[in-house]
């Protein structure tokens, strides 16, 4: 189906059988996710759940030239206010001219629940076509509009014609999904459906075969690496280094990216993805419209992803000879460089969570530096999963926790499994400090994690906060997390509903 076609893209319980309810071995992990088993299950109790809304406005809060506006109560994008220095502070990276981080709210209250929010978008578009005059306006729907009956895009369509700036509807609303990387296909979906597009090209007067030649084989050794908002720009130079290597030229979408970038995203040879979960959306379309090839498999994170990375792309370049020459010279160095500290950090036992592609990558640079494995929190797990827990040699009693926030379930692994170190986001960091261990952050919007550099930079942060534990110890000491001691000596999984999952066990296995 061509969901471009759509107003809104399907949710990931949809599309992709995602699912964010599991507690379990990773063997149960992978059997189940075989038998197509893991979609349907639910919890008999919830301590938090992720907003698509929040990660939709992570990656549209860098897009340079533009104004956002949440269609919403005042609440809603309040996250904005946390990242508007660093956005502002990164966006000058790429443009020194910048203005940062741009956004308004339509304020809806109890009044327009019941007669309805639109003229507050109007009155909201046309105040940042005046004010600001940016390229592009960016509407990102919360919930309430959506449960209202706001005519989002016919509002939004009527509006175009009166303003310069491209307007872009988002429909990200949170009730929708359990799956917070939904965000990512509403975003996407709204970028296919108003900023992509084959650019104009002025015809000269008298044709230039060579600048014509010229041209084509620029596109052909052009690249578009999707970034993510979890990345930094040093990760981005790291892969510009190895990309220049190969003879490439690289463009990055969408983070940090102007509207009229997206304009020129089909002049490209190859998609290349740095994480299937943010952008199989993005690919498999610009595949299916413009016929662009892409790259899924990997990302760039730990010595044999990042090898493994660069030879699915020299592959397709055909310059395979060039890549190991590059690969083997990277490695050696790297080796070298390692020394020290594997000797520190070989054996420590590690507790990793985050999102379902960067926990996986991050697996296998642990075990590279001599970490072992003890557990793992994933925020959904989908098919893309699949490949990276075949690759890794991890010990099948090991428990897998899928799970978008619910820290109650983390809590009670932590204790139980007791490991030297946590590698997580930072909403689980928090209650991993409380905890008394020693965290590191699994990105970093400042850090280099990507990459044979990263490797590096990573070994060198880990081996620091272990060596400095002290603070999370005081922390523990004086903190109370809200949990009865009975809970800790329960199974951690206890409110995971598994009857939906038993019944499609049961189905599999007559068929």
């Amino acid at each position: 189906m061509d969901y471009i076609r759509e107003k809104t893209p399907p949710v990931r319980e949809e599309r992709l059988r995602a699912c964010n309810a599991f507690g379990g071995s990773c063997c149960e992990l992978t059997s189940n996710a075989k038998k197509g088993c893991l979609n349907g299950t639910k919890r008999t109790f919830a301590q938090s759940q992720g907003c698509q809304l929040t990660l939709s406005l992570a990656i549209l809060n860098t897009i340079r030239n533009a104004v956002i506006i949440i269609h919403g109560p005042i609440g809603c994008g309040g996250s904005s206010l946390a990242v508007a220095g660093t956005n502002k502070g990164f966006m000058k990276m790429w443009d020194p001219a910048a203005k940062g981080l741009i956004w308004l709210n339509t304020n809806l209250d109890e009044t327009d629940v019941i007669k309805g929010g639109e003229a507050k978008l109007r009155e909201a578009v046309l105040y940042a076509e005046q004010e600001f005059r940016p390229e592009a306006i960016i509407v990102a729907n919360s919930c309430v509009p959506a449960l209202i009956g706001d005519d989002l895009d016919g509002i939004l369509a009527q509006l175009q014609a009166e303003v310069a700036a491209k307007i872009m509807p988002v429909h990200c609303e949170g009730f929708k999904t359990k799956i917070q990387a939904s965000a990512y296909d509403a975003v996407y979906h709204g970028v296919l459906r108003n900023l992509v597009g084959e650019r104009e090209q002025e015809q000269p007067v008298i044709p230039d075969a060579l600048q014509d030649l010229i041209e084509k084989y620029r596109i052909s050794r052009t690249v578009n690496i999707m970034n993510v908002s979890s990345m930094s720009r040093f990760d981005e130079i790291e892969l510009t280094r190895i990309m220049n290597a190969l003879n490439l030229k690289v463009r990055y979408l969408p983070c940090y990216a102007k509207p009229d970038d997206f304009e020129t995203v089909t002049e490209a040879a190859l998609n290349i993805s740095l994480c299937a979960t943010h952008d199989d959306y993005f690919v498999e379309h610009l595949l299916t419209r413009y016929k662009i090839p892409f790259i899924l498999r990997a990302i760039p994170i730990g010595i044999a992803n990042t090898s493994k990375w660069i030879r699915d792309i020299a592959r397709f370049f055909k310059i395979e000879e060039e890549a190991e020459r590059f690969i083997e010279a990277e490695i050696r160095e790297l080796d070298t460089a390692l020394v020290p500290y594997r000797e520190v950090l070989r054996g420590k036992r590690v507790f990793l969570a985050g999102g379902e592609i960067r926990v996986l990558a991050n697996a296998s640079l642990l075990e590279e530096l001599g970490l072992k494995l003890v557990g793992m929190k994933g925020y959904h797990y989908d098919r893309f999963g699949d490949d990276f827990l075949n690759d890794l040699k991890l010990d099948e009693k090991m428990p897998f926790n899928i799970a978008t926030g619910q820290p109650f379930e983390q809590t009670n692994l932590l204790a139980n499994l007791k490991p030297d170190l946590y590698v997580g986001h930072v909403g689980g960091n928090s209650w991993a400090a409380k905890q008394g261990l020693p965290i590191f952050p699994i990105f970093g919007q400042s850090v280099n994690y990507m990459g044979y550099s990263g490797v590096f930079e990573l070994a060198r942060r880990l081996v620091r906060v272990l060596k400095n534990p002290v603070f999370n110890r005081n922390l523990a000491a004086n903190t109370h997390l809200p949990y009865f001691e009975d809970w800790y000596k329960q199974d951690p999984f206890t409110y995971i509903d598994k009857s939906a999952l038993t019944a499609q066990n049961l189905i599999s296995s007559d068929q």
